[in-house]
């Protein structure tokens, strides 16, 4: 169900992993960020922006990940941008014939049936040079950073105060890193990343992970320093008290599976390197 979080601003989140589409209203319709993640969701959401008369004219894929690339032909045959970092790993990705095979191999099996992967990962870089969405509606500020993943980038809607994270900034999950394609090392591009963020933090009012909680004022710089004292722990090997892995919300308590691994991984990089 689409609720609303800033003016002109919704979100339609996922039940399985939280995903967060982001829909930006514009003139003539809408800007649609990260769609997900099932048939059924993405059939729903475009059922509801129906019903507001608000069609999809443009969309965005914060990053590569394959929660992050989706669409369903509903929401309409319009531009769908990425950064050309973005548009490169997913027209690689592609290039291989089992692409298919590869992505669902990689899907939550409670879903694998559900997601539509027709249009998956058609993304088209933006204009060399572009730091804005080219759309009729509100200014929308691409903030490309190193963090997380190849091509990554948040949107950072200034005059709403409202910055669209991607996968950064999130109640549920702690920072991943980039441990698979990087070939600098992950945790100087995350603190980066989160620098990057940071530059833009004193105009947000409200805070869109891409998966979890939507939060208010104050919360993107408070994020950002939770987030940089997890990176931090795991590059001193300190001791780690971060609620998102020692508190974990109810029927989340697998995500001290993801840092337990990300620990591994990041041992596998230093060792490779």
């Amino acid at each position: 169900m689409l609720r609303q979080v800033a003016a002109g601003v919704l979100i339609h989140q996922s039940e399985l992993l939280r995903n967060n589409a982001v829909v930006v209203q514009g003139r003539a319709g809408v800007l649609l960020v990260d769609p997900g993640l099932t048939d059924g969701e993405m059939a729903c959401l475009a059922r509801e922006l129906r019903e507001l008369g608000q069609p999809v004219v443009a969309g965005f894929a914060t990053h590569p990940d394959w929660d992050h690339v989706l669409w369903h032909p509903e929401f309409g045959d319009v531009p769908r941008y990425g950064t050309a970092g973005c548009a490169a790993a997913l027209r690689e990705l592609r290039s291989d014939a089992a692409w298919r095979d590869r992505v669902v191999e990689g899907l939550p099996p409670e879903i694998a049936g559900e997601t539509p992967l027709d249009l998956f990962g058609l993304i088209t870089e933006l204009p060399a040079g572009s730091t804005q969405i080219p759309w009729d509606g509100p200014e929308v500020r691409v903030v490309e950073h190193p963090a997380h993943s190849e091509g990554h980038a948040a949107l950072f809607i200034e005059e709403l105060g409202v910055l669209v994270a991607g996968d950064m900034l999130s109640d549920v999950f702690p920072p991943m890193l980039n441990t698979f394609t990087s070939t600098n090392d992950p945790i100087e591009e995350y603190l980066a990343g989160l620098r990057v963020l940071e530059a833009v933090a004193d105009g947000v009012d409200v805070v869109i992970p891409g998966h979890g909680s939507v939060g208010g004022a104050g919360q993107a710089r408070a994020r950002i320093e939770q987030d940089r004292a997890y990176v931090q722990a795991l590059r001193d090997g300190s001791d780690l008290e971060d609620p998102r892995i020692t508190h974990p919300q109810p029927d989340w308590e697998w995500v001290s599976d993801i840092h337990t691994g990300q620990v591994q991984q990041l041992a596998n990089w230093r060792a490779r390197e």
